[in-house]
């Protein structure tokens, strides 16, 4: 079994610091993209895939829920990783040299209150490392990014200021996800999570019908999303966590019902709850 561990971005990237956050015996195998962090895992390239799902200040990450549903991975643990937002210059440069601001698309409007007060001109790049990497290569006083410390370090670049974000708080939800597992035993005193697509109708009262059974159990559903798939207005996928492990009565009870109403039900995985979500 390989000993990787890939994710999204080059090195320094948020992604990064949850692989060694969560991870830390395992080599972080940096990808191009989220399709090829997936291929890594289903492949055997990597053990685990590190994913980010949503950021509670951006929401969801949108490209995510279209890979879930085509991959043979399941969700396997789920990970809060704080994001600190760091603005960096070259070395030698001041605050008030910045007039561009180089990141990835989710970082940049987490900091939109920075970028007005400096006037900077927002550039939407690649990602948060990437750059990092392209403010070193360029060697330009004028160019500065939105990243991590990490990527500071790694690109040899001037923290000029830390914790730029607009809200206290900013945190990103990872999934590490892996080929073949099978949920964990259930544990007493021990809560999970399990995720599951399913699609429903568009016609009345169908999506009430098919989340009654949950009602009923005493099932506690913790995200519930939906999203269209080819192009197509006559039914909805939905993308659903909630409390429970296949084990539980409740559980099994839940789900027969909503088999009544739902079709493509499929389970994507069985994971601990994180102890971020006792604070």
């Amino acid at each position: 079994m390989t000993d990787k561990i890939s994710f999204q971005g080059r090195a320094g990237a948020y992604s990064h610091m949850a692989c060694l956050a969560a991870f830390p015996k395992l080599e972080p195998l940096p990808c191009p993209t989220f399709a090829e962090a997936f291929k890594a895992a289903e492949t055997g390239r990597a053990k685990y895939a590190m994913i980010p799902i949503d950021n509670s200040i951006a929401g969801r990450v949108a490209d995510i829920h279209h890979l879930l549903p085509k991959s043979p991975l399941s969700i396997v643990a789920e990970y809060f990783i704080p994001v600190h937002h760091c603005l960096l210059g070259v070395e030698g440069a001041k605050v008030s040299d910045i007039k561009t601001v180089y990141s990835h698309i989710h970082a940049l409007p987490q900091c939109r209150k920075i970028i007005a007060e400096l006037g900077l001109k927002p550039v939407v790049f690649e990602d948060t490392a990437g750059s990092a990497a392209k403010v070193a290569e360029m060697n330009d006083k004028a160019h500065g990014a939105i990243a991590s410390a990490l990527a500071a370090e790694l690109y040899g670049l001037k923290i000029l200021q830390k914790n730029i974000e607009d809200e206290e708080g900013n945190t990103t939800r990872f999934i590490a996800l892996a080929k073949g597992a099978k949920p964990p035993a259930p544990a007493k005193g021990r809560k999970f999570i399990t995720s599951i697509l399913f699609k429903v109708h568009n016609i009345p009262a169908a999506l009430y019908k098919a989340l009654g059974g949950f009602a009923t159990n005493g099932i506690n559903i913790l995200k519930l999303e939906s999203y269209l798939e080819g192009n197509k207005f006559h039914s909805a996928t939905f993308y659903c966590e909630f409390e429970g492990h296949p084990e539980d009565v409740s559980f099994q009870y839940a789900i027969d019902e909503l088999r009544f109403y739902a079709a493509d039900i499929r389970m994507l995985g069985t994971y601990p709850s994180h102890a971020f979500r006792r604070k």
